[in-house]
């Protein structure tokens, strides 16, 4: 088959590019662990020798870690003083662990996938799962922080408000669970914006329980725990507020979770469901948002639905039309998109 040579040359620019970001990915696991941008953090310009010695590393290391950035565009490089520096938008990416725009957590999640590729090659061939819990620990401490920026910037401020009437219970006091919880990122900020209310967090997977009820201890809240369990099977009843953050889609049986959300809500009670943005068709969603989400969904999210009882497998560009079929045929009567943001989707289900 001829080829354009044009258009040749055209994609294997995109294919150096994608190599270069590949590469890069592993550079920026390097350093945040090695705390080398946050050692660059408020100096004007700083040198490799300078930042080797704020992080006691070898300079050799570092001169080339800093040449690698700078070609990335990660650091701004000065040729006449032969130093780096980071920009303030960059310092916001790389070195600001609270920034909403924060993402070196993202990176650490990559490196984990990266490390588990070898088992979703072999789930290709044998069609079968593989457990949140079979992932390279990294997925977990990465996935907390890469999602928890966003939590930070909206959940309290944007997507509470969006909820009918779900501040004013809140505020007064109410009875909470956060379903799939993982390491309590979403929960701890819930607990301590409202003190007034109380909080579990459900989750099966026990050593990220584990660090949930460490960064409770740590954050000085006190009207939140954390237990163990399914989504199918998590105790209590009568809960003002179910939450589902991010993990709908990863789910064995989400109809069989809709349906147990519903036994346990109080009658006039709300499910609010966070779940990546995505357009309900796969023409839509040929975007980059769409390509991170498919490549996490490969990776991660439909290994995890298939390595459960029912393995639904909805994916991570499921979409609003696919997630209201699920909830409504769990026996929701009400759902809406109650708001949005770039990478993210809040609905809201009602009994």
């Amino acid at each position: 088959m001829p080829s354009d040579n044009d258009k040749l040359h055209q994609f294997m620019g995109k294919m150096l590019d994608d190599m270069g970001a590949a590469m890069g990915a592993a550079l920026v696991y390097v350093g945040d662990r090695l705390g080398l941008y946050k050692a660059m953090a408020g100096s004007a310009q700083i040198s490799s020798g300078e930042l080797a010695r704020r992080t006691a590393t070898d300079e050799r290391y570092v001169r080339e870690w800093l040449a690698a950035q700078a070609a990335a565009g990660y650091v701004d490089y000065d040729p006449g003083t032969n130093c780096y520096a980071l920009s303030p938008e960059q310092e916001l990416v790389f070195a600001v662990e609270g920034s909403p725009v924060f993402v070196p957590g993202a990176f650490e999640l990559l490196m984990a996938v990266f490390n588990d590729a070898e088992k979703i090659i072999e789930s290709f061939k044998s069609g079968r799962g593989v457990g949140w819990h079979e992932h390279d620990p990294r997925l977990f401490s990465g996935t907390e922080r890469f999602f928890r920026p966003a939590y930070a910037a909206h959940l309290v401020d944007e997507w509470i408000p969006a909820l009918e009437g779900v501040l004013e219970k809140l505020e007064r006091g109410a009875t909470v669970a956060d379903v799939g919880c993982g390491r309590g990122a979403s929960t701890i900020l819930l607990a301590k914006a409202f003190p007034k209310s109380q909080f579990v967090g459900f989750d099966y997977h026990q050593p990220s329980l584990e660090r949930a009820a460490q960064a409770a201890a740590e954050a000085k809240v006190t009207n939140v725990r954390f237990e163990r369990a399914a989504a199918k099977e998590y105790p209590g009843s009568n809960y003002d507020l179910v939450a589902f953050f991010d993990c709908l889609h990863d789910m064995g049986d989400p109809v069989g979770a809709s349906a147990h959300v519903l036994s346990s809500l109080a009658a006039d009670g709300t499910w609010m469901i966070v779940e990546p943005f995505a357009h309900d068709t796969v023409k839509e969603n040929l975007n980059p948002i769409g390509r991170m989400f498919y490549g996490a969904s490969t990776m991660v999210c439909t290994p995890a639905s298939k390595a459960q009882e029912v393995g639904l497998a909805l994916g991570t560009q499921a979409g609003e039309k696919r997630i209201g079929e699920v909830v409504t045929a769990g026996g929701f009567k009400r759902f809406r998109r109650a708001t949005e943001t770039p990478f993210n989707l809040i609905f809201e289900a009602r009994p």
